[in-house]
């Protein structure tokens, strides 16, 4: 797309959003997403910074997203206030989701004429600072691209770290104030040693959406946080109860007030919405404005009659959650509360109120995972599909730092594939099946376990083009292979051994 063609574009998506914040400050950042505009505006995360640096007095925000296409020569990228290019300003702060997005946060970087990698720059280039949710599990593969990291919930920290990179006389100067504070790693003066995460403060709560604009993944929505972290301990998630002081609640008049009069639809973000007590009078609430509702996660053991109607009302016509593990033993090992009667009873529900479907999320390439228990979950969908249709949408699982399964292995490409036929071949007719790339995920299994080696191999497979097969190359000379372990329930105790106080939740099932 040519560089009119782009400006075009932007003018467009300007135009159709409600809510920008416009402002000029004599401290000026771009605030940047390494994915495409209709991503990061579907953010609460990056929409909320976005507010959040629009309301500090002395500085402002300008806004840049990766390009729509994957292109293999990105054009330089500019801000969407004011057509900038990244390096005209002092700070570049980018909000990272996951480990795949590192790959754009490399283009984006190369592109702008900065340099992706940070011992390269000039003592001219703008501070490169990173935060977000990657930072939450493992944020050692951005290490050799950024100048610092903001660890975990940012509110408490961005004023700082913004105002100190802004006037700091050199970036040396800038990077030793940086590292001072307890929550911000700066990979040049920590080396691998990582801070504590940070938790704000909650009078900082909810987040909530500055723009409203239909060019997105959820398309005119208004996003609201309903609570933040989790009570749950799922062994999986990086949110689990023991991040950031487990889970807290946004009382349900603050939840409402936050939603502006003339809004339409809502979407409730957080890593456990359905688990808010008093969720279902906050969607009748707001569905007796008119508003359609979204969710952002719904528990199968909190889809009780009355939550499944007040969904309905608030204009639910397919309803989702997660299955997690194919078999029950799998979801016992993973700490899931999920029983095989709330998918049935949530089933009955939907087609009672009138629902098209259920969606499920399922992992497959857990740890301990054989044909068994991928047999088991043909039956239990084909019992839902009897009942109402079902979609399945796939994952493979990945280990992710700070968490119970962390260092488990990747069960390999082809074993996920080959549990995918499986369960394609057993629900052929009866149920919808999709999935993500088991090679993709084996990439994201790299980095999320990996530090900065597998950053540099990235470097070097974006250089050559950004394909799997580039990637492959890189990762193997590091000993990475994408067969993976093939594991079984007896490779687990093994596994195990160097880590068992890790992993009791695991060895506990086996």
């Amino acid at each position: 797309m040519s560089s009119a063609a782009i400006r075009q574009v932007i003018r467009t998506r300007l135009r159709d959003e409600i809510g920008r914040i416009d402002k000029d400050a004599p401290a000026r950042v771009a605030l940047a997403y390494p994915s495409p505009y209709h991503v990061a505006m579907s953010s609460l995360g990056y929409q909320w910074m976005y507010r959040f640096i629009q309301n500090l007095p002395g500085v402002m925000c300008e806004r840049v997203f990766a390009p729509d296409d994957d292109q293999a020569r990105w054009p330089r990228p500019v801000t969407y206030e004011s057509f900038r290019d990244l390096a005209e300003f002092p700070v570049v702060a980018f909000s990272v989701a996951y480990e795949l997005e590192i790959a754009g946060l490399i283009r984006m970087l190369e592109a702008s004429g900065i340099g992706a990698l940070r011992c390269g720059r000039s003592q001219r280039a703008p501070v490169v600072l990173a935060g977000g949710p990657l930072t939450f599990s493992n944020p050692l593969p951005l290490a050799p691209f950024v100048d610092a990291v903001v660890m975990g919930e940012a509110e408490d920290i961005i004023a700082f770290a913004l105002e100190t990179a802004c006037s700091a006389p050199t970036r040396a100067k800038a990077l030793d104030e940086l590292a001072r504070h307890p929550n911000i790693f700066v990979p040049a003066l920590h080396g691998t040693r990582l801070p504590p995460i940070a938790a704000c403060q909650d009078g900082q709560l909810p987040a909530k959406s500055a723009i409203v604009t239909p060019h997105t993944e959820l398309s005119g929505m208004f996003l609201v946080e309903t609570e933040r972290g989790c009570s749950r301990g799922c062994a999986y998630c990086v949110m689990r109860r023991t991040t950031n002081g487990g889970m807290r609640l946004v009382p349900q008049e603050v939840i409402l007030g936050a939603v502006p009069a003339n809004t339409r639809r809502v979407g409730l973000v957080g890593a456990a919405v359905s688990d808010h007590p008093r969720i279902v009078d906050i969607v009748r609430a707001l569905a007796e404005r008119g508003c359609e509702v979204g969710l952002s996660s719904l528990r199968p053991d909190r889809l009780k009659e009355e939550f499944v109607a007040a969904l309905k009302l608030g204009g639910y016509k397919t309803l989702t959650t997660a299955l997690d593990g194919a078999s029950q033993r799998l979801r016992d090992l993973i700490q899931r509360r999920g029983r095989e009667q709330h998918y049935l009873d949530a089933a009955e529900r939907a087609r009672r109120h009138g629902m098209k479907r259920v969606k499920l999320y399922l992992m497959l390439g857990l740890p301990g995972e054989g044909d068994a228990d991928v047999d088991e979950c043909v039956r239990l969908v084909t019992e839902l599909s009897r009942i109402v249709p079902v979609a399945i949408g796939v994952s493979p699982f990945c280990s992710k730092r700070n968490t119970p399964l962390d260092r488990m292995p990747y069960a390999g490409v082809d074993l996920v594939r080959s549990r995918l036929h499986r369960l394609r071949t057993g629900l052929k007719g009866r149920a919808e099946v999709r999935s993500t790339s088991a090679r993709w995920a084996w990439v994201e299994h790299v980095l999320a376990q990996g530090g900065e080696p597998e950053a540099l191999a990235v470097f070097e497979a974006v250089a050559a083009g950004g394909r799997f097969s580039d990637y492959r190359r890189a990762f193997a000379r590091l000993g990475h292979n994408p067969s993976g372990d093939g594991y079984s329930t007896a490779t687990i105790p093994a596994l195990a051994s160097t880590s068992r106080r890790r992993l009791n939740v695991v060895l506990s099932a086996v």
